[in-house]
């Protein structure tokens, strides 16, 4: 059983502890193949508790020398206690010059230590004495938070100015380029969050009128790839007109928030309110002759859509794809079985077949059909095809040709698109 011999109100800082007689430093880090906290022990002298009691900057940079040490043990293995007790005296106990110049030899952790608020220009230069006169013994992990994602900036050759930080914490994505974008003015200075609006208020100007529509082929909450690119040109060309001095990561930023406010509307939105916004309403007052329709997907599975149901044929259908496309199921088809034609949407070649019935089976024999093929460009084209086939049936395609009955012609054109 341990005796906690000494302690600082921060819980993570080491704590030294007599363990049978013998005064050891502990700390925790990392954690076990089940993910629970790892704790570490080693052996210390009664000089080194002296320093740890009274100097909280040689604890600080005990501490940040000797978590690599930890992290190298990993999830199994064992504390190197030799190397970890070689760092007493040289931290602890040298003088400042002589842990400096330690450090500049040493893997040790620099974010612990900005945390604790350590002067980072004097951390960087190689003064770590020095740096630590500032140190605090409760951490702010946001600083160093801030420090890590500078430094992958930095990196990768990006210098951000006032102006360029203020955005990326208005949107949230100062610490993590990959979070979802969101609007937080209190997390800009005030003498800057003006000018912040003033970016916002270009990029807003740029995406008016623009829509990130749903995209069902790749389930319910997904969008159309090819809106939400046409945004971010439209935003960014702007954004950089109006305010050529940000950097690109700052244009960015806007323009993924203004991509993702506009998606997030459209998830938000209805089947049929987002069918209707996006102008694909055919199948409303233009349907009389449609009394029944047949979804079905590569699958097997099938639904019905009757004309006096409350839902529209197009915005039933395509909740019919969103429920049901996956990797292995990218065929739909569309069925009047009344007036004998219909149309196979296939996702996974950007194309289109409309069918025919010239000839009913009779006495046995199979029916006769005109199958007739088309590209399709993208989620929109789609939308705009199952429309018109709803509103008209196959005679309503012939403007969204060309149809192609020859399927070796079809092959070749579905070639040289996708050769360009």
């Amino acid at each position: 059983m341990n005796d906690i011999v000494f302690t600082r109100t921060s819980g993570w800082i080491p704590s030294v502890v007599r363990e049978d007689g013998e005064l050891k430093l502990m700390l925790g880090a990392g954690a076990d193949a089940n993910h629970e906290p790892r704790t570490f022990t080693f052996s210390i002298g009664e000089a080194h508790l002296a320093v740890i009691r009274e100097d909280l900057a040689r604890h600080l940079l005990l501490w940040s020398a000797v978590l690599p040490l930890c992290d190298a043990a990993g999830t199994r293995g064992r504390l190197d206690e030799n190397a970890a007790v070689a760092l007493l005296d040289p931290i602890l106990l040298a003088a400042p010059a002589d842990v400096d110049a330690l450090f500049r030899r040493i893997r040790w952790d620099r974010s612990r230590l900005i945390a604790h608020g350590a002067d980072i220009g004097l951390l960087e230069r190689g003064q770590v004495c020095a740096a630590m006169r500032t140190a605090t013994e409760t951490p702010d992990g946001k600083r160093a938070q801030e420090y890590r994602a500078d430094r992958r900036r930095a990196e990768r050759g990006t210098v951000l100015g006032p102006l360029d930080a203020a955005i990326l914490r208005y949107t949230g994505q100062y610490l993590h380029g990959a979070t979802v974008p969101r609007r937080m003015p209190d997390a800009v200075d005030p003498a800057l969050l003006h000018q912040v609006l003033r970016v916002i208020a270009t990029a807003q100007q740029a995406s008016t009128g623009m829509r990130i529509d749903r995209d069902p082929r790749r389930g319910k909450r997904a969008t159309d790839r090819r809106d939400w690119d046409r945004m971010t040109t439209a935003v960014e060309a702007a954004v950089r007109r109006a305010h050529p001095e940000l950097a690109d990561d700052a244009v960015r930023t806007v323009s993924v928030l203004m991509c993702s406010e506009a998606a997030d509307r459209s998830r938000s939105t209805r089947m049929e309110d987002d069918e209707e916004a996006a102008g694909h309403r055919a199948d409303v007052g233009g349907s009389a002759r449609k009394t029944a329709l047949s979804f079905t997907d590569d699958k097997g599975v099938e639904k019905k859509w009757l004309r006096d149901g409350p839902r529209t044929a197009a915005a039933e259908f395509w909740e019919f794809v969103a429920d049901r496309s996956a990797g292995d199921n990218e065929v739909f088809t569309i069925e009047d079985e009344e007036m004998g034609e219909g149309i196979q949407l296939h996702f996974y070649a950007d194309s289109i077949a409309r069918v025919t019935t010239l000839r009913e089976g009779v006495g046995g024999s199979d029916p006769e059909y005109r199958v007739e093929y088309s590209l399709v460009d993208g989620i929109g084209g789609y939308r705009n095809l199952v429309s018109a086939f709803v509103r008209g049936g196959c005679a309503a395609l012939e403007p969204h040709g060309p149809w192609m009955p020859d399927v070796a012609e079809f092959e070749r054109a579905r070639r040289r698109r996708n050769a360009r």
